[in-house]
């Protein structure tokens, strides 16, 4: 990101303002995030992954490099030295591991990581990251643990070590265990964010170093309404942050009012999903704009900044040519490009991850849709495709692709981390006893585990899309040909809501027996496969799968998410225009 120039910050139309020096505030935000974290990310580029040679070594990945301490810590220790050259460290304690940190030191090529016990000294790990997860549970639950952190040149010759500094672990409950989630999770959309626009990356493993997701962000704008429910961060600092997000989705290139899937931050320019995907994406948009409504609605103070963030986020929902997206008949249609118009010729037809879509379309106070553009395109006739009817390990499941006894469990996360599914129902399905029967699906089919992959089970199942394993990505379901032993953390953790008991197995397994492997500084990676030989994981993150964990994780806490969207009037209009009810009642709205 050091390649940005002044230039390139006014085409994008970025710069606002300047300071007495001449460097646009984005700028300087942008040089401090970069000389916090400019070692980790060299180090991450030159592409140390952490894989399993290094796993045994104790080394951790990099690549999570950015700037730290931001987000209110949860029980940090701050050990200070007076030896300038050593700084401070911290460390706090969780469930079954110690998170440390310290400053950079100069000349400083890696940090080896050590544990005091019993007298002895022993090397826990060696990383070039100015942090370190060590879990600890295997030595003893419930315990104090001391470290020393040591500085260590390309000799490998020790600079400087920082005094001693102590941290415990503790059994932690199920609440606590979630809201932990929850704040490492979180990371990822508030200090690993876009320092230009605030919006958020595509994933953290990314070979296009400026590329930012509008769906993704969507997601991420719940992820900070939980962030202010939980203390991560305060209100101010949260209104701050999404008045410079609506400040950037103002600024944007949009197509009839519809956002393309992926910008360029250093251009302001489009990603290309594809030849003919350069324009308007009408799905992620309504990811992104599901995301907007809900802070819109989450922010109801009465001050002059939440006041200024809900008419702007108005405008840009008002903006929306949804109806356009139609081209005139009974469908909506994925994608307008100004170059190749509806050539892509993607229909939305359920059933799949776009359900939020049609409800926002019918909502729209500007370019709204009639209902039968959703009853004769959403509601997919094609044999096999929606409606499902069909029994799988005793489970009755209404909607869904049956040759994938429903489909990957994203498909009842997107369009419901705004969306409340408790009580939704119109004549096709309930939505939240169809989601649960859905997800309740797919665990039983990994406890059935056909190809006996390693570890599937009560405690280890979740098949959705995310990075593949060894290689790739795709979007893994039940069924012949689309299980290759890959779950996704985002599967069961953002099932939360529908099936609570079952997905903290999951997330108990997955960080008490697994957390060297499956968790990092921004929370679990994106991917998990036990039959690989040993344990791996993806090592990285994806902002579409990690969203979801945190604003799901939240509904099903607080149903703080789900109360902000659902009290937008239009929402509710449109629910009612499509024939939808709650708790089978007529929607209620005011007209």
């Amino acid at each position: 990101r050091g390649e940005r120039t002044a230039a390139a910050d006014e085409a994008a139309g970025f710069v606002e303002r300047e300071d007495g020096a001449g460097e646009s505030v984005c700028q300087q935000e942008l040089r401090a995030a970069l000389r916090f974290a400019g070692p980790l990310r060299a180090g991450f580029h030159r592409g140390v992954h952490g894989g399993s040679a290094e796993r045994r070594s104790g080394r951790q990945r990099l690549g999570d490099g950015f700037l730290l301490g931001v987000v209110r810590r949860r029980g940090f220790v701050r050990v200070p030295c007076k030896d300038p050259a050593v700084g401070r460290i911290e460390a706090a304690g969780y469930d079954s591991h110690v998170e440390l940190r310290w400053p950079a030191v100069s000349g400083a090529e890696s940090y080896a990581v050590y544990l005091l016990r019993d007298g002895k000294k022993s090397l826990r790990g060696e990383t070039p990251n100015l942090y370190y997860l060590d879990f600890v549970a295997g030595l003893g639950r419930n315990a104090v643990y001391t470290y020393r952190v040591a500085a260590l040149g390309a000799d490998g010759k020790q600079l400087s070590e920082t005094p001693q500094i102590s941290a415990a672990i503790s059994d932690f409950s199920d609440e606590q265990l979630q809201q932990m989630v929850q704040r490492y999770t979180f990371r990822y959309f508030w200090d690993f964010a876009d320092p230009l626009t605030g919006l958020a990356y595509e994933r953290s493993n990314d070979k296009r170093a400026d590329c930012i997701t509008t769906g993704g962000s969507g997601f991420g704008v719940m992820g900070i309404v939980a962030g202010v429910r939980n203390g991560f961060v305060t209100r101010p600092e949260a209104v701050a942050r999404l008045t410079k997000i609506v400040g950037a989705l103002e600024k944007l290139p949009r197509f009839h009012g519809a956002w393309a899937h992926w910008y360029n931050t250093r251009t302001g320019q489009p990603y290309h999903f594809s030849e003919k995907d350069n324009g308007g994406d009408l799905v992620e948009t309504a990811f992104l704009v599901q995301g907007l409504l809900a802070a819109q609605g989450y922010f109801d103070g009465n001050d002059a900044a939440e006041k200024a963030l809900r008419d702007r986020i108005e405008q840009l929902w008002r903006e929306v040519e949804w109806s356009h997206y139609t081209q005139g008949q009974n469908a909506l249609y994925w994608h307008w490009s100004p170059d190749y118009g509806f050539a892509m010729n993607h229909p939305i037809k359920g059933y799949d991850e776009t359900f939020v879509t049609y409800i926002l379309a019918a909502a729209s106070p500007t370019f709204p849709i009639d209902k039968k553009v959703y009853d004769d395109c959403w509601v997919n006739r094609k044999e096999g495709e929606f409606f499902c009817a069909t029994d799988f390990y005793g489970i009755m499941l209404p909607l869904g692709k049956r040759a994938q006894m429903g489909g990957p469990l994203f498909w009842v996360h997107y369009s419901y981390t705004g969306l409340d599914p408790r009580g939704l129902a119109d004549r096709f399905a309930n939505y939240w006893e169809q989601n649960r029967r859905y997800t309740l699906v797919d665990r039983a089919y990994c406890i059935d585990n056909p190809y006996r992959w390693v570890g599937y089970g009560p405690d280890f199942w979740g098949l959705t899309a995310c990075d593949a394993l060894p290689e790739g990505y795709r979007a893994h379901t039940p069924g012949v040909g689309e299980d290759f032993g890959t779950i996704a953390p985002t599967a069961a953790l953002s099932s939360m809501p529908y099936t609570p008991e079952e997905s903290m197995a999951v997330l108990k397994n997955l960080y008490r027996n697994l957390g060297s492997v499956a968790f990092g500084i921004m929370g679990f990676y994106d991917a998990v496969n036990l039959s690989l030989g040993e344990p791996r994981s993806t090592e990285s993150y994806i902002a579409i799968d990690q969203g979801p964990i945190l604003v799901m994780i939240e509904n099903h806490r607080n149903a703080t998410v789900w109360n902000a969207f659902m009290k937008k009037n239009d929402i509710r209009r449109g629910l009612d225009r499509l024939g939808f009810t709650i708790n089978h009642k007529t929607i209620e709205y005011t007209k």
